[in-house]
């Protein structure tokens, strides 16, 4: 059978979701797979929606995997949470057709990136935040980002690592909005590119710092030169907070998340 998982984590103490080989560095991925795999009671590979990096969080990663074991829905759950520690937990599992694939399936993706502005450092919550000292105009950092809704080449958001063959994306929607001292980025898009949303997010701080235009978004899309774009922005804010299917796969929708932000 072919299940699906709906997985939560905090990214702060892994090298990003990718299993990796080398002694001491551990991936989320590496966590998961031996917790499921203890419940079924043999190895198992998993296949996920959307890699994330070091120190990223989510609040919906969605893997797939087959399996002869025949359990319960709540089987899967209670079973690989008495595995995991205490900063991964799996949410759901429920099964699903042979031709749903975790990362292939899906149609978007949407992230969510948390800044605390605010001159002193937070004693609360301080793994899933990113910090900005100065304040932060953030309905400035929104006219800004609408130059990016559409189909664009982000070339100028791209990490120079990044092994996509082509730059295009087409971003359904992004927003900036304030919650107290807390700015949260919200942006949905087909795919992303490597560090998209962070490089996204260091370039709006700029405008939200005053030290940029409104416009200067569009500026760079039509230069496509990362080196004068913005600051990579730190992992610390990103969580990856919904993987979009088509209705026929009946995938579950949880809330979005972090913290207290609504589904809005």
């Amino acid at each position: 059978m072919r299940y699906a998982v709906g997985i939560e984590y905090n990214g702060a103490n892994y090298c990003g979701w990718q299993k990796q080989y080398l002694k001491n560095v551990i991936g989320v991925e590496q966590r998961v797979e031996e917790a499921l795999s203890k419940v079924a009671n043999e190895p198992l590979l998993l296949t996920c929606a959307g890699r994330t990096d070091t120190g990223v969080h989510a609040t919906a990663q969605l893997v797939h995997f087959e399996t002869n074991a025949i359990r319960s829905e709540k089987s899967w759950v209670l079973g690989a949470n008495s595995n995991l520690p205490d900063d991964i937990s799996v949410k759901w599992a429920v099964p699903v057709s042979d031709d749903f694939d975790a990362r292939y399936s899906a149609t978007a993706r949407r992230y969510r990136y948390v800044i605390f502005n605010r001159r002193e450092r937070p004693a609360i919550l301080r793994e899933g935040l990113t910090q900005c000292y100065e304040p932060l105009d953030h309905e400035l950092m929104h006219q800004g980002a609408q130059y990016l809704v559409g189909e664009h080449d982000f070339s100028a958001f791209r990490s120079s690592s990044c092994e996509s063959k082509t730059p295009c994306r087409h971003m359904t929607h992004i927003k900036v909005n304030r919650f107290g001292d807390y700015i949260v980025i919200d942006v949905q898009a087909n795919a992303f590119l490597h560090h998209m949303v962070r490089n996204i997010a260091g370039s709006l701080m700029l405008i939200g710092l005053g030290t940029q235009p409104v416009n200067w978004l569009q500026t760079l899309l039509e230069g496509k030169d990362r080196t004068v774009a913005g600051p990579t922005a730190k992992p610390n804010g990103l969580y990856l907070v919904r993987v979009i299917y088509p209705e026929k796969f009946n995938i579950p929708q949880v809330p979005m998340g972090p913290i207290f932000f609504t589904d809005d």
